[in-house]
């Protein structure tokens, strides 16, 4: 039998490489990123995958990579593929702005829409990694929980206007996962990293896991993931140590 289709944006690593291998069993995969040398790694790790190397942010690259793929039909589009940080206000620029919206919400928009036909040939479902800053703002100069906002709203619009072509759109919202990125988050802030404060990028996987193997007669709209009670209170006891 023909395995179903994912490409997962931003797959060499973190929450986009838990994805992956969450899903390589029994998917064919479609691996995208900006390094060459690390998509075909991770492609060398499973039994069925190809790449997907493009930088997103580049229109016509990422037109010229869609159309090499040459895709009959896509079963899941996962959006992992983001950057976060931001400045205080009074340090922000435009540049920091676009760049932010550019690969946070533009480009997933655009690599949406190129692909809508072969979605609709598969009744496929879109999955948008989000973020708990999607939900409620917090941080410095509003760039990160901008983006996420603007990327709640198009998921929104995008659910509703793709539902009578028979796809699914769906939101997970992480909350802290321990990822590279984090630990850069938790550095700049002069914070010890502890692993265990944070999710597992796995735990974001077997959301998105289920959210691709919904049954028809349902969609998983919204998935919001939280530390657990284990992860808060190390949170709790490594920050009573530092006061």
């Amino acid at each position: 039998m023909t395995r179903p289709v994912v490409l997962v944006t931003g797959a060499t690593r973190g929450i986009g490489a838990a994805i992956c291998d969450a899903l390589a069993p029994d998917h064919e995969l479609v691996i995208g990123g900006r390094d060459k040398a690390a998509v075909e790694a991770a492609c060398a790790r499973y039994d069925a995958a190809r790449p997907f190397i493009v930088d997103l942010a580049d229109e016509a690259a990422t037109n010229g990579a869609v159309e090499a793929l040459q895709l009959d039909r896509l079963d899941a589009l996962v959006h992992s593929a983001g950057v976060a940080g931001g400045s205080t206000t009074a340090e922000s620029t435009r540049s920091i702005w676009r760049n932010m919206l550019e690969i946070n919400v533009i480009a997933v928009s655009d690599l949406t829409r190129l692909l809508l036909a072969p979605l609709r040939a598969a009744d496929g479902t879109v999955v948008m990694i989000n973020s708990g800053s999607g939900l409620r703002a917090s941080g410095t100069g509003g760039h990160y929980p901008a983006s996420k906002f603007a990327l709640t709203a198009l998921t929104d619009v995008l659910r509703e206007e793709l539902r009578p072509d028979g796809i699914r759109v769906c939101s997970v919202h992480p909350g802290r996962v321990d990822t590279d990125m984090q630990r850069e988050l938790q550095e700049s802030m002069g914070r010890a990293y502890d692993p265990l404060e944070f999710l597992r990028p796995e735990s974001i996987a077997t959301a998105v896991r289920t959210a691709i193997a919904a049954t028809p007669d349902a969609t998983y709209e919204t998935i919001s993931v939280r530390p657990g009670p284990a992860a808060t209170n190390q949170a709790a006891r490594n920050d009573a140590r530092t006061t």
